[in-house]
């Protein structure tokens, strides 16, 4: 009984769905625009923290999915970091939990200025399908000033790429290529 599934587990087709099909042309834009207003808003890469603040974990399959061979988030020149210290955007998800609150505060506190928050997800939003639960204080925005909402339930790592290029493009629009004033 249990030969004929191993032999249709290893010589059967996979039961999952076709790889999103992305267009080499649009990629290539968006990995020239991306890697020149990160050098131009901050003179380097931009490094990336993730924080869950009590998803559900859709999100972060998505933002996992930007490290893969279709998005390679590194060809962007983005790129994620182990430590809140070395970030200069903190790529929160979920929901605020009352149990998370004071971690997410502690991160922000421990990122240096400039630092940008993106709230990813519609969880992360308002509270999404978790809105109203005792557990959940509501969106990411009750303690943070959040600087880029990226709406979906789970955002496609395509709608993440654009979203960070335009919170770079919005940060190197006023002064040009200066790097941006510190803000608390």
């Amino acid at each position: 009984m249990l030969w004929p599934q191993l032999a249709r587990g290893l010589f059967g087709r996979p039961l999952t769905d076709p790889a999103p099909v992305v267009s080499d042309e649009v990629v290539r834009a968006l990995a020239k625009r991306l890697e020149e207003t990160a050098r131009a808003s901050l003179g380097r890469s931009l490094a990336i923290r993730q924080v869950d603040a009590g998803s559900c974990n859709g999100c972060e399959l998505e933002i996992n999915a930007l490290n893969n061979v279709v998005y390679d988030l590194e060809r962007f020149g983005l790129r994620f970091v182990a430590s809140p210290r070395h970030a200069d955007v903190l790529l929160v998800t979920g929901p605020l939990t009352r149990n998370m609150k004071e971690a997410l505060l502690r991160t922000r506190a421990c990122t240096p200025d400039p630092c940008f928050v993106v709230a990813v997800g519609d969880c992360a939003v308002d509270g999404g399908v978790f809105k109203g639960s005792y557990a959940v204080e509501g969106g990411i925005g009750a303690a943070l000033r959040v600087d880029l909402v990226i709406p979906g339930c789970p955002p496609t790592p395509t709608q993440m790429l654009e979203g960070l290029l335009a919170l770079l493009e919005a940060q190197a629009s006023p002064a040009k290529g200066a790097p941006p004033a510190a803000r608390s």
